[in-house]
């Protein structure tokens, strides 16, 4: 199974309706080229000052990967990401329709830049939203996670690896290589997926 494209002018209904499906969607245009220009302009000294360090704890450095540049804190360092991108009326829209229904309220969870350099290796394939540990199935969705290509993804630069309908599986099925599909996207699309969905960074070999 590939993961579908669809347009935002598709309309929010018809793009939950195949994150539902599937698990993840790509949205071939979610930046016009000029907020997408003026949020890398906005990003490039600081990812040119940034490390590939992440944390104190072996495991999630490891996790990562050592290869890979972070930007973290996006909406305290960005009122382009705060406000355009963050609160895009698309995720606002989704997470309305999926997560509103289950909850109180929503939040985000983390804002942050990756820069998958050369050599980076391929992450442990996880689901995001095993970080909440006290939710036991069954359970409503949880999580919603995106990821917005600055540059183009292409499988040989590390486009995002995802499990189309793994979202739907027992928890201890391990996907095998041809059940990975990769989310190759121009600069300014974006891949969503759900946080009971099968992903990982890619491999660069670039």
């Amino acid at each position: 199974m590939e993961l579908k494209t669809l347009a935002a002018a598709d309309g929010v209904e018809a793009i939950e309706a195949e994150l539902l499906a599937s698990g993840g969607v790509i949205v071939s245009d979610l930046l016009d080229t000029d907020l997408l220009r003026q949020f890398n302009a906005e990003m490039d000294p600081l990812l040119e000052a940034a490390s590939t360090e992440t944390h104190v704890n072996p495991a999630i450095s490891a996790f990562f990967g050592d290869k890979v540049r972070h930007v973290s804190g996006l909406a305290g360092k960005s009122a382009l990401f705060a406000e355009r991108i963050m609160c895009h009326p698309l995720y606002l829209a989704l997470c309305d329709r999926i997560l509103l229904p289950n909850c109180a309220d929503y939040r985000l969870n983390l804002g942050h830049l990756m820069d998958r350099g050369p050599g980076s290796e391929r992450q442990l394939i996880h689901r995001d939203e095993l970080v909440w540990v006290h939710y036991r199935d069954p359970k409503p969705e949880i999580q919603l996670a995106t990821i917005v290509a600055l540059v183009d993804f292409t499988r040989d630069n590390g486009a995002t690896c995802v499990v189309p309908g793994s979202h739907r599986w027992q928890r201890d099925r391990q996907p095998t290589e041809n059940e990975i599909t990769y989310a190759e996207m121009p600069a300014g699309a974006a891949v969503i997926y759900l946080g009971s969905t099968l992903h990982a960074g890619g491999t660069n070999n670039t």
